[in-house]
């Protein structure tokens, strides 16, 4: 189905998912300056690199007789599409008033997707924060969906990526974070047919 939060055309700065992907798969061999000084191209490379990784496993189990559900990863590529998106501006404070700084949404969205990803057996899919972004001080309240490994305490899993993400975002952006809402839409399942560990 079509997210209707999508552009058309699925393009991050004019590349495709593909056209990323197989650059990753080359090497980013020859060197593209089309895509590595795009701030989200690379924003989206970084987010495939993770998820090459977690695929791996999955690919893996599935060696071994389990069912790969690729639900999952559809759900993780949209996010990825969707976070690489510049978005709304998001002002920063300097005490010069003649100056004029800010941040993308997008950038924010990336930061979050990498601070989620970074804890071991997570992957980011959807981020969305909800607030008036541009104007300094207003409440934001940050929806963040995750997938988290089979086996994983799901509870705590969602409480140490809302912990991190919080503490990110306060360090890093000028936000009045309200709240952090995690909620885990996808177990992955990496198990062997015989219950055991894959």
């Amino acid at each position: 189905m079509t997210d209707p939060l999508l552009p058309g055309d699925d393009r991050i700065d004019g590349h495709t998912l593909d056209e990323l992907s197989d650059y990753l798969a080359r090497g980013r061999r020859p060197a593209d300056p089309s895509i590595d000084d795009s701030p989200e191209c690379r924003a989206a490379l970084a987010a495939l690199e993770r998820l090459s990784r977690t695929t791996a496993e999955a690919l893996a189990a599935e060696a071994e007789n389990a069912p790969l559900d690729e639900g999952w990863v559809s759900r993780i590529l949209d996010g990825i599409r969707l976070d690489v998106k510049a978005g709304r501006r998001i002002p920063v404070v300097h005490p010069d008033p003649a100056a004029d700084l800010g941040l993308t949404e997008g950038a924010v969205r990336a930061l979050i997707r990498s601070v989620g990803d970074s804890i071991d057996g997570v992957l980011v899919g959807r981020c969305r924060l909800d607030g008036e972004i541009e104007t300094p001080g207003a409440p934001v309240a940050v929806h963040i969906e995750i997938s988290v490994r089979f086996g994983e305490p799901l509870a705590e899993v969602a409480t140490r990526v809302r912990e991190a993400v919080a503490a990110e975002l306060a360090r890093h952006a000028e936000l009045a974070i309200e709240s952090v809402d995690v909620t885990v839409t996808d177990v992955r399942d990496e198990r062997r047919d015989d219950g055991g560990p894959a």
